[in-house]
This record gives C-alpha cells, structure tokens and sequence, in this order.
C-alpha cells in the first residue's frame, strides 16, 4: 500500500472521530456549566431579584480568586436595600479587592449603613482605610452613635485607685468614669483609650494637687471634673470627651504629716550625729590632756630624781652639813604627816556624807 492511500485512510478515519470528540467535549462543557450554575444558582438568582447587579460570570470569577461571593453579594444586597448603591457607587469589584486585601468587607458595609442611619459623614475609602488599619470600624461607629464609658484607672491593669494629694497634704484615693464617643475624622492616626485613661488619670491627680484642702475637694468632686475636662485632653485621640465623672473618692494617709515626722526624725538623727561628733572631739581632747599631765608628771619625777644627786653634791661642796639635812627630813616627815592626816579626815567626811 502506498503511502497516499494510507493518509486518505487515517484522514477518513478522522473526520469519523471528530463528531465523537466533539460531542463528548460539548457534554463536558454542558456539565461543567451546570455544575457552576447549580452552585451559584442561589446567588445569582438573589442578585437579580434584589438589584445587585452581580451575574454569574462575576460569581465564578470571584470564586476563582478565592473570594467568598455569598459575603459580596449578602454586602452587595445590605448596600442596595440601605439605599447606598448610588450614594457610593460601591460595584461589587471593590467589595472583593477589599477581601482579597484582608479587609473585613461585612464590617465595612454594617459601618456605612449606621453612619448614613445616624447622618454621620462616613464614606468608602475612609472606612476602608480605617478596617485595613486594624481598627473595628463597625464598633467605631456604635461609639459614635452610643458613647462609651470608660473606667480611670482601667480595672483590667490595676485594681487601685488614682492617689494624689492636696495642698494640705492629706491623701485622696479617686475613681472617675470617662464618656467617650468616637472622632471619625481621627481615628486614623489618632491615639486609643490608652491615652485618654492616662491623660484622664493625669489631669485629676494635677487637679487635685493644686486644691488648698482635701475638704473643698470632697464638697465639691465636680469642679475637679470640669477642670480635667476644659484642659482638652481629647486631642490627637480617636475619641471625643463627652463627660468626666468622679464615680468614687476617699480619704487616705496624711502624708503631709507623715513626711514632716519623717524630717523632724531625719532632724534628728542629724542633731544626734553632731552631737555624737562633739563628744568624741572632747574625748580625744580629753586623752591628749591626760597624757600632757603624765608626760608633766614624769618630768616632775625626773625633776626630783635630781634632788639626792643635788644634796650629794652639796655634802661634797661642804654646801650643806648634817644638821641642815636632819633638819630638812623632819620638814619631809612632818609634810608628809601632814598629808595622811588631810587625807584620811577627806575619806571619813566623804563616807559620813555617803552614809547620810
């Protein structure tokens, strides 16, 4: 068989399969079809009935870009129904490159509905920016419209008190309570609860310590919220001061006192250290006069040790006989008499009056 008549054969076997090939390829794609549309029936027929606008090519395009399209259309159809389709021109494209970017796109729709609910200038890309921020702008929203209360000092950290002491140096121990709503036009950028607990617990304690006397404080616990409150501490946070409230406030330590016992006993221990200082100069003062007179009495021993040798030489000089020297021991006997005697009537005396 020659080589023409072999490709008319396989051409003629060819277009035999062709239809075969064809049909199975158009089965497949018929099943495949409906597949996708018994999947994404329910969605599409939503969208149709409720104006979204989202066909079922966008349905199988999301899917495919692994975004969930129930979430896109039930948000789609939350913005439709609210009215805010016009308003925002949100197509469901944003929706989905606002998921694809991690975005909380629920949350961001909920937030547009409350704010055009509540006539607070809110639009997409803010709420948007604010939900890629890290911020929840759903509650950001329920802030705004339902203001917040917040504990100073934040009982979740410390279970104490705000402790500050006024001019007459008795403690206060102060809770407040700070109602807060939220500042859209801040909240990006702007500093959280944080900083107005801490600012809050600040401004009280400062407020507190420039009072004369704790008892103008307890008489009157609001002037020290309105003066927290006129020092603008909301400033570059995310919220907006509404009301500062002195939920509760006790007496603690006089401090005032304890510090002036604290001096006088430091005063003191100076005082003693000085004296102590003194006594121990005129200790050694005293040792250095002692030994003066001992190094004075050796040389009054030394002085009479000279006298023998004096009265020898005299006797060689024939200076001095032998009644002069008999004459001049009996002066030394009776001097020496002399002082028993003063001595012992010194003891008895100083015995009688011990005795007495």
């Amino acid at each position: 068989m020659k080589l023409n008549d072999l490709l008319l054969l396989a051409q003629d076997e060819l277009w035999d399969v062709l239809p075969i090939v064809g049909a199975i390829v158009f089965i497949l794609f018929i099943l495949v079809f409906f597949a996708f549309f018994l999947r994404f029936a329910g969605l599409w027929i939503q969208s149709k009935f409720t104006g979204a606008g989202i066909g079922m090519y966008s349905l199988i395009t999301m899917w495919m870009q692994k975004v969930n399209p129930s979430i896109i259309v039930r948000c789609r159809i939350m913005m439709v129904q609210a009215g805010l389709s016009k308003m925002y021109d949100v197509s469901h494209k944003i929706l989905a490159a606002h998921h694809l970017a991690g975005g909380n796109v629920m949350n961001v729709t909920r937030a547009l509905i409350a704010a055009d609910k509540a006539k607070i200038p809110l639009d997409w890309p803010t709420a948007a920016a604010i939900d890629l921020a890290g911020r929840d702008v759903l509650d950001a929203m329920r802030t705004s419209v339902y203001p917040k209360i917040i504990d100073c000092p934040d009982p979740r950290r410390t279970a104490g008190s705000l402790d500050a002491m006024a001019g007459d140096g008795i403690q206060l121990k102060a809770r407040a309570r700070v109602t807060v709503r939220t500042n859209i036009n801040q909240l990006i950028g702007g500093a959280t609860e944080e900083t107005i607990i801490a600012r809050v617990g600040q401004g009280i304690v400062q407020a507190i310590g420039s009072t004369p006397s704790y008892k103008t404080v307890l008489e009157n616990p609001d002037s020290i919220s309105h003066t927290v409150l006129n020092q603008g501490l909301e400033a570059h946070t995310s919220f907006e001061i509404v009301s500062i409230d002195i939920a509760d406030i006790d007496v603690g330590d006089n401090i005032g006192a304890r510090l002036m016992a604290d001096q006088a006993e430091a005063d003191m221990r100076v005082a003693q250290a000085k004296a102590e200082q003194k006594r121990a100069d005129a200790f050694a003062r005293e040792q250095e006069e002692i030994a003066h007179i001992q190094e004075n009495r050796a040389k009054v021993v030394l002085a009479e040790a000279q006298v023998p040798k004096a009265i020898a030489d005299a006797f060689r000089q024939k200076k001095l006989g032998l009644i002069d020297y008999l004459n001049l021991k009996n002066i030394q006997a009776d001097t020496m008499m002399r002082n028993s005697i003063a001595g012992e009537s010194r003891n008895t005396s100083s015995r009688e009056d011990h005795l007495a």
